[in-house]
């Protein structure tokens, strides 16, 4: 995705937001089609299909990059430096490890605590380092830029809420009728819940540029976040049929997608071109860092 930003950049001029947007649009209606398909693939070939199926998908996109993806004339010379792009691996690995692992292994254990300490380590080395090789695969004073800053920040508690609604909205349809609140729905019955979410998001995506050259990407920005809440606020009020639901996901997805889509267009627009590519890969591993954080008990 990132890498496909940068061509987005080199290769659409002045049609550059709106193919940003439908772009990102594009990610989420593949995820959530992934969620509504997990249930027909395990049931057709088992949970070893959830493996082979993306496998198959992924070798024909990249034949297809191959035949029909141009080239990106932007270069920037100089050598991919080693120990940054280790260290980058390692302080993002252990955090996520922490995070997946800390209900499991909980909280307060040692393995936990080790590991968010030697994620903290490893990232404040990774900053030192990238401030000191002559090519750095992330470019620190960018990060500092206010179009960079605050659009990772914004993804990340984005990010938060919708990862959060997709881990919990189907374990929650699937939990029996007995305890009180479920549907007793099955795997299938209950990723056809977060279709509309998916589908919202990739329909927005092509209005979003135009609403962005219209009102600014601040109150786009601000305008899905808020849908985004009162999405959230409605599930946690009304929540006895599916249809609520089913209304909340999609005003969810109408929300995400108002964001989402125009943090591709602020992230771009921030950064010089040789750059869109790491600034917009950052982006991505911001918001889902942000997804992967433990929802309060």
């Amino acid at each position: 995705m990132p890498l496909a930003f940068g061509i987005v950049r080199d290769e659409f001029g002045a049609r550059m937001h709106t193919a940003l947007s439908v772009l990102a649009s594009l990610a989420a209606v593949g995820f959530g089609f992934g969620i509504v398909l997990a249930g027909p693939i395990v049931d057709v070939f088992g949970y070893h299909g959830l493996f082979w199926v993306p496998l198959v998908a992924t070798v024909a996109a990249a034949i297809a990059t191959v035949l029909f993806v141009p080239e990106s004339p932007v270069r920037t010379p100089g050598r991919l430096p080693l120990l940054p792009a280790v260290l980058l691996a390692g302080w993002l690995a252990t955090l996520l490890l922490a995070l997946s692992q800390g209900n499991e292994w909980g909280w307060t254990s040692g393995r936990v605590g080790t590991l968010l300490a030697v994620a903290v380590v490893l990232a404040v080395a990774w900053v030192v380092v990238e401030q000191r090789v002559p090519v750095p695969m992330i470019d620190m004073r960018m990060m500092r830029r206010r179009g960079m800053w605050s659009a990772n920040a914004v993804a990340a508690f984005v990010g938060f809420g919708m990862f959060a609604s997709f881990g919990f909205l189907p374990q929650f349809l699937q939990t029996p009728s007995e305890a009180g609140y479920g549907f007793d729905a099955s795997i299938s019955e209950s990723g056809w819940l977060l279709l509309p979410s998916a589908v919202m998001s990739f329909l927005v995506g092509f209005v979003t540029a135009g609403l962005v050259r219209r009102f600014g990407a601040r109150a786009v920005i601000v305008t899905g976040a808020l849908l985004n809440s009162a999405a959230f606020a409605s599930i946690a009020i009304w929540h006895d049929t599916t249809w609520q639901l089913y209304a909340a996901t999609t005003l969810q997805g109408f929300g995400s997608g108002l964001v989402f889509a125009s943090l591709a267009g602020v992230v771009v627009s921030a950064v010089p071109p040789s750059q869109t590519g790491v600034a917009s890969g950052m982006n991505a591993n911001i918001r889902t860092i942000g997804g992967s954080l433990p929802a309060p008990p």
